[in-house]
């Protein structure tokens, strides 16, 4: 039996810019074997799979490499993929069961809300690999259960990163943000995402980091409502809002494409 599947580019309103997921909806469990089997075929930042559930659907994300624990431009993939397909109506929230607990969506007009949880950072000597292969002067290291998070001085040393991802893959870490307070006008921060240690060199934009760059912003720019860019070759636009233990991520979606898998 084939599966159909959805691809996603989120946080953009525009198609070929933001981040491209799969979103496939399964009639039915399939083993962990299989899913990563289609996320590495697909290739892409990350392959969701949701089944129905009687209070909402399970929900799972997988890289081209390993399944990981959260994952927020599948998420909001998913929701679209849920509305505009006709898995929920249109004025119906989206809960999602994940190994991070329950995630819900809204939508609002042609934009999607996600209700995360916040992951904040504490301040940490940073190992010399990382600021070796960033090749920076940092002015703050941090880590939170996932990543590192690395402030830079700019923007403009945020954009001109070239990364050695050898090294950084070495690091264990799901992944590492670099970020600095935005130049560019309509924007409260930048930042990029480098993740080889997941089987992502740099992910084109990258929700659940933003539930630590959210409280971390907040503290430093006294804001809780901030607007990012993630600075990658595709770029996206996350509208962030910091609630307590939460972070309500903002974005839009469009769909590339649609198929089915055939194995």
């Amino acid at each position: 039996m084939s599966q159909p599947f959805t691809q996603v580019d989120a946080f953009t309103a525009k198609p070929f810019a933001g981040n491209p997921a799969a979103v496939c909806v399964l009639a039915a469990e399939r083993d962990a074997a299989w899913m990563q089997h289609v996320a590495t075929e697909m290739n892409l930042a990350e392959t969701a799979f949701l089944v129905r559930r009687d209070d909402g659907f399970s929900l799972r994300w997988f890289t081209p490499e390993v399944e990981v624990e959260l994952c927020g431009h599948a998420t909001l993939a998913s929701s679209h993929v849920l509305w505009e397909e006709g898995h929920l109506d249109s004025g119906e929230q989206a809960r999602f069961h994940t190994k991070s607990g329950l995630l819900t969506a809204v939508r609002h007009g042609d934009w999607i809300s996600l209700d995360f949880p916040a992951r904040p950072e504490r301040p940490v000597e940073p190992p010399p690999e990382l600021i070796r292969a960033l090749a920076v002067d940092p002015v703050y290291v941090g880590k939170n259960v996932y990543d590192y998070i690395v402030q830079l001085a700019d923007e403009a040393a945020v954009r001109a990163l070239d990364p050695d991802q050898l090294t950084l893959k070495r690091l264990g870490v799901r992944g590492i943000m670099v970020t600095a307070v935005a130049a560019t006008p309509g924007f409260d921060f930048v930042s990029r995402f480098f993740a080889p240690g997941s089987g992502v060199d740099e992910d084109p934009v990258t929700g659940s980091a933003h539930c630590c760059l959210g409280p971390f912003w907040q503290e430093r720019l006294g804001k809780s409502e901030l607007v990012a860019y993630q600075a990658s070759a595709r770029g996206g636009v996350i509208r962030v809002r910091v609630a307590g233990d939460r972070v309500i991520l903002g974005g839009q979606a469009v769909t590339v494409a649609r198929g089915e898998i055939l194995a």
